[in-house]
């Protein structure tokens, strides 16, 4: 009897996993399959940081081949290779491509309220602005924002604060920004405009001979190690240091969200993980080197190095949140970030003056 009973105790286990595995069996397939993707980038070939080395577009695209175990492969084409520069939003979204790197406020065009998750003048710090995205609702917000253009995106990199730029005469009074041709993007190019700066949005591969052949009077690009890569130094000597315009530039990976919802879980997830992970590897790598490059340019190829004014700072200041308030008030979901963006700012403007501030001004004392 008790034979008799274990043999159909086995049949019946039998049947019931011979049922269970048709169901088992997509998952288990979904989960071995390769995705070959490629992906654009605003910047040129060898762009630091932008392109290649710690934290970069090709090397992220390298540790998400090597999580997956070979299941994301994703071919990397640098500005120009495949698409021209600032066309990486227009190619995701008609599915041309499945990822483009660049960075939001390129895209101000198709939505003014992109240019938040970049950056904002007299805005947050890299700490803040990534506590903003991945807690304050920030990331959630990028997504609402591209939903109507069938589009995702996650933060990729960081260079921290950005300097002012490149100048052939230094800035001593507001009135010289009146008719002056300089390379800026995103919200500061708009605040520019409001004090009279006719601005140029240009590839980093083209900044350098705009300046050098005088189609532009000055130039912004990054900081002391990008911009000294560029050879901005050999165009203009004049490098005003005051980072009002880009205090956490963010980059940013655009994904098609039908390709997106293409992906099993656990590719999902590592893209998260290596996007988020090349924030903080690229924002360490720029506190590296721009020290040593900035140190070079003053001491090794004269280049004078000084913050703005106080008066063109107040002036900028007050241009800045008018174009913010303008825009704000002329749409719905300009409105909701500008609103997330600085209600998160004003809490943690009160932890950052007893914390990063406090502890910097000590510093400069001692």
């Amino acid at each position: 009897m008790d034979r008799r009973k274990f043999l159909s105790a086995s049949a019946l286990t039998a049947a019931g996993a011979g049922l269970a595995a048709p169901l088992a069996a997509p998952s288990v397939a979904r989960a071995q399959e390769t995705f070959n993707w490629r992906m654009t980038n605003s910047y040129g070939p060898t762009a630091p940081f932008y392109t290649v080395g710690p934290g970069s577009p090709t090397d992220m695209i390298e540790k998400m081949r090597i999580m997956s175990g070979g299941r994301l492969n994703i071919e990397h084409y640098a500005a120009g290779e495949l698409i021209p520069a600032f066309e990486g939003f227009d190619a995701v979204q008609s599915g041309v491509i499945e990822m483009n790197a660049s960075n939001s406020y390129f895209w101000s065009g198709n939505t003014f309220a992109a240019q938040y998750f970049t950056t904002v003048p007299f805005g947050m710090s890299y700490m803040g602005h990534m506590a903003w995205l991945f807690h304050g609702g920030g990331l959630e917000l990028w997504h609402e924002v591209y939903e109507p253009f069938g589009l995702i995106a996650f933060p990729m990199n960081s260079t921290g604060v950005q300097l002012t730029g490149w100048f052939r005469e230094p800035i001593e009074d507001l009135s010289q920004f009146n008719g002056l041709r300089m390379r800026i993007p995103g919200l500061a190019g708009r605040v520019y405009s409001a004090v009279g700066v006719d601005t140029r949005l240009l590839p980093a591969g083209e900044i350098f001979p705009a300046l050098e052949r005088g189609v532009i009077d000055a130039a912004e690009f990054v900081g002391p190690y990008q911009d000294r890569a560029l050879g901005l130094h050999q165009a203009a000597k004049y490098y005003h240091t005051s980072g009002w315009h880009e205090p956490a530039t963010t980059g940013e990976l655009l994904i098609s969200r039908a390709a997106w919802d293409s992906l099993p879980e656990d590719l999902q997830m590592i893209v998260r993980q290596a996007s988020q992970a090349a924030c903080l590897e690229s924002l360490i790598w720029s506190e590296a080197v721009n020290g040593p490059a900035l140190t070079d340019l003053i001491e090794n190829h004269g280049v004078t190095a000084e913050p703005l004014p106080v008066p063109v700072i107040d002036a900028l200041r007050e241009a800045t949140f008018d174009t913010l308030e303008t825009e704000a008030n002329a749409s719905e979901i300009v409105r909701k970030v500008h609103d997330s963006y600085f209600a998160f700012k004003a809490d943690h403007d009160g932890w950052a003056r007893v914390s990063e501030v406090s502890w910097f001004k000590d510093i400069l004392e001692m």
